[in-house]
């Protein structure tokens, strides 16, 4: 197992954010999720969120997992974090090995070798998330929900998604592009880096709708 540390995680969220380079147009978008974040806990009390990707295997996983420990991070109860695909493959091993190094404890929930499914924590916390590649209307995804689609291919190729409450496009480049290469390390780590700091960014706005003369902790 990786020895790691929770300041090992902290840090690499936090710098994640401080070095995100955003487009207006990319913000405009990470603000509109924040925003119906927050109108959905502030009508239904709580929000379910669904990072779909063709696969869920790499992209769609990050985002969830790193989602998980943004709303830890600002405190914020009542957000429930699922991933999906529209095919069933594996969580990759190379997208376990990346959040590895970041932090993440990945515990053995139910073997597979074709889909083992995980529950991820990391040190300081009791909570956990499940992380395994399923379709996105799995029983275990919870709805309605906020279906966020991170494949990069088009928004318009994306599904039909019956129970989304709203539906957001956030693409990711996806880092398969350098398996089996001398840089799939680097690249791996590059996504992981931008998706955490976009959660951090996400949730930080939501954590200031419900704190406003806090600073986050």
């Amino acid at each position: 197992m990786i020895n790691t540390t929770k300041k090992t995680i902290i840090e690499f969220f936090e710098n994640a954010e401080k070095d995100l380079e955003l487009s207006e147009e990319r913000k405009d978008l990470l603000f509109s999720i924040a925003d119906k974040i927050i109108e959905e806990l502030e009508d239904r009390d709580k929000v379910n969120l669904n990072f779909i990707c063709t696969h869920n295997s790499r992209r769609s996983q990050m985002a969830q997992v790193w989602s998980f420990f943004a709303s830890d991070y600002f405190n914020l109860d009542n957000i429930y974090h699922f991933s999906g695909g529209t095919e069933t493959t594996a969580f990759h091993r190379n997208t376990v090995k990346c959040l590895q190094k970041n932090g993440f404890i990945f515990n053995v929930d139910d073997f597979s070798h074709q889909n083992p499914r995980y529950l991820i924590s990391y040190p300081g916390t009791k909570k956990s998330v499940l992380g395994f590649s399923k379709l996105y209307d799995d029983n275990s995804n919870n709805y309605p929900y906020l279906a966020i689609t991170t494949c990069d291919s088009a928004d318009e190729n994306c599904p039909f998604i019956p129970d989304a409450i709203q539906r957001f496009h956030l693409p990711y480049t996806d880092p398969k592009i350098a398996d089996n290469t001398d840089n799939q390390n680097e690249k791996y780590m590059e996504t992981s880096k931008q998706i955490a700091g976009e959660m951090h960014f996400i949730f930080e706005e939501v954590y200031k709708a419900f704190n406003e003369n806090e600073t986050p902790v």
